[in-house]
């Protein structure tokens, strides 16, 4: 394959995950609703941000651990539904490693790791503005029957 024949097919790709996660995010409410934006998107990777507003916090004035995980799990559907298969969640494990508070701007970077058949593994990282770490998340995604856009 030329450079110019690579070139063009990653250009594909990417336009394929763009309009993807485009059709996703146009039918994804919840993340809509808790002010998730999509910052970039590709062939097996998202970037989200969610900030962390004065609802969002439990009684230890930290962010719930639940929205958290709803930020990285928004990141993890974008990354692995990037290539315009239809597919969802088959598990996912998070660790909380700091709190988040009111106030944070909370970024999700999802990175697939691995991609065979109908099943995929992505891990995901969810730091703040300050670049700390606030989670660390894996996801096994499973490819179900249909897709998100025609080719």
């Amino acid at each position: 394959m030329s450079a110019k024949e690579s070139g063009q097919d990653a250009d594909r790709r990417q336009r394929t995950a763009e309009r993807a996660v485009d059709a996703l995010w146009r039918g994804d409410e919840a993340s809509q609703r808790f002010g998730m934006r999509i910052e970039s998107c590709g062939p097996g990777r998202a970037t989200v941000t969610m900030p962390v507003r004065p609802d969002m916090v439990n009684g230890h004035k930290i962010c719930h651990g639940g929205l958290v995980f709803t930020l990285a799990d928004s990141a993890f559907a974008f990354a692995c539904n990037s290539y315009g298969d239809n597919t969802v969640a088959a598990g996912a494990a998070i660790e909380f490693l700091s709190p988040a508070r009111e106030g944070d701007i909370l970024r999700a970077v999802a990175t697939e790791r691995w991609r065979a058949g109908r099943a995929g593994i992505y891990e995901i990282e969810v730091t703040n503005q300050r670049g700390a770490i606030v989670a660390l998340f894996r996801g096994r995604s499973h490819q179900i029957a249909g897709r998100l856009i025609d080719d």
